[in-house]
């Protein structure tokens, strides 16, 4: 089993929500520094800021390495 570094995943998630939001009219909403949690036994990455949550990747474990998949619609209990 891989060892997964968090903080590696919390900059790849930084990233990505940088460039999806590059794509759409306007300026990105600055996060604060994402979060390692878990819930039900999965691991996500989330980014928030004052106002409430900006965006949720869920931790996969593809081929043995650790990939993001970013979620539309994320659990209620991460609010």
């Amino acid at each position: 089993m891989t060892t997964i570094n968090y903080r590696d995943l919390c900059n790849r998630a930084m990233a990505a929500y940088f460039r999806a939001t590059a794509k759409q009219d306007g300026v990105p909403i600055q996060p604060s520094p994402a979060e390692h949690v878990k819930h039900d036994g999965l691991d996500y990455i989330v980014l928030r800021n004052a106002n409430g949550i900006l965006a949720v990747y869920r931790v996969r474990i593809v081929n043995g390495e650790p990939v993001l998949k970013g979620l539309k619609r994320w659990p209620k209990e991460l609010v």
